[in-house]
């Protein structure tokens, strides 16, 4: 039911770097850095598309737009701050409207807004609250119950309470507001996860880009990705002069593509596909480059590639022909991937034309 794409990036990233997840430091200042600015992989904002500032992209949680303008007003300086902001992003009703409006008019910090269930109980027990009370505030506010106006009469006793015990007038309307609320160790939780790929991003950066292609892309299109920077940028720019008439596809396929773009400013590039070493669905690392696979071929399946990778591994194509029969290859595919220039000069048929012994 749930999809495990993280556990499965780590995994995918212990067996290409022969590292072990679990003694990863949660403390590196590279990684860390990646929050901030793009210094941690050598590359100035103005080297990404739209010159984008950070170097989160593609990192679990913290990759969207909507993440980045997050860290652009929070400024996280250590990990918990990472955590408190993860909190932010999945609750209701927390961050918009709420942490983000007091945080922009210096009322409160990343340090001091409310950000997961956990942060209200712990506050009020340190303001000197009675610890049960402090637990029913909690379960209220982070239910909706308060915002909702389910408890009203509960609410007035615990505001005035509050208010005896010096808690801010903004962190009473704070939590007046708040809908749902992300418990803290699920926070944390997301937040070491995202930590380790960042890891590998910032130092195994070949075995990150192959895990998340392999993995995390939705849409990867080797004919405009794998094909050089020019041909992607010109993509890129094609699917922003849509603008808002952008389909559902070409949006997708942007998400992945400003990875690619990012990993050719760092100064990587791709292999063109081989029929017989390209593996069926993963990215491979060959000679300090990536090798996509044939499912990065637009309309190629897994159970496809899979066919194909199979009769490939069996020995060489006689013909075209012989490829399309032996690897169940449709018309179409076998078409596009000699548009691509896979096939080489493969010829047609696998009868031979006196002409062709010349």
């Amino acid at each position: 039911i749930l999809g495990h794409l993280d556990p499965t990036m780590i995994r995918k990233l212990e067996d290409l770097t022969g590292i072990d997840a679990t003694q990863i430091p949660l403390d590196d200042k590279g990684v860390m850095s990646l929050f901030q600015d793009t210094s941690a992989l050598k590359i100035t904002p103005d080297q990404l598309w739209k010159n984008c500032d950070l170097g989160t992209l593609g990192v679990p949680e913290f990759g969207t737009d909507f993440a980045m303008g997050m860290l652009r007003d929070t400024k996280p300086k250590e990990f918990s701050d990472l955590v408190r902001i993860a909190g932010l992003a999945h609750g209701t009703d927390v961050w918009l409207g709420n942490a983000e409006t007091l945080i922009k008019e210096g009322k409160a910090t990343i340090s001091t807004a409310i950000c997961t269930r956990d942060d209200i109980m712990t506050y009020l027990i340190s303001m000197g609250l009675d610890s049960e009370e402090s637990f029913k505030i909690m379960e209220a506010v982070r239910k909706g119950q308060v915002a909702k106006g389910k408890v009203k009469d509960k609410w007035e006793v615990w505001k005035k309470d509050m208010i005896d015990h010096n808690v801010p007038e903004w962190y009473i309307w704070s939590c007046e507001r708040i809908q749902y609320m992300f418990p803290k160790a699920h926070a944390a939780a997301y937040v070491m996860m995202a930590w380790r790929v960042a890891y590998c991003k910032v130092y195994y950066p070949l075995a990150y880009y192959a895990a998340f292609f392999s993995i995390r892309a939705d849409s990867f299109n080797y004919e405009y990705m794998c094909r050089g920077k020019d041909v992607l940028e010109d993509k890129l720019k094609e699917i922003d002069e849509k603008g808002d008439s952008a389909t559902a596809k070409d949006q997708s396929m942007y998400k992945d593509m400003r990875v690619v773009q990012e990993m050719y400013a760092r100064g990587f590039e791709f292999l063109p596909i081989d029929l017989y070493k390209s593996d069926a669905r993963s990215f491979q690392i060959v000679d300090g480059k990536l090798l996509p696979p044939f499912t990065a071929i637009e309309g190629m399946g897994d159970t496809a590639a899979e066919t194909l990778f199979i009769a490939a591994s069996k020995g060489r194509f006689l013909s075209k022909e012989d490829m399309r029969n032996k690897g169940k290859v449709s018309k179409t595919i076998a078409d596009k991937m000699d548009e691509l220039g896979i096939l080489g000069d493969m010829s047609e048929e696998n009868q031979m034309s006196l002409f062709d012994l010349k």
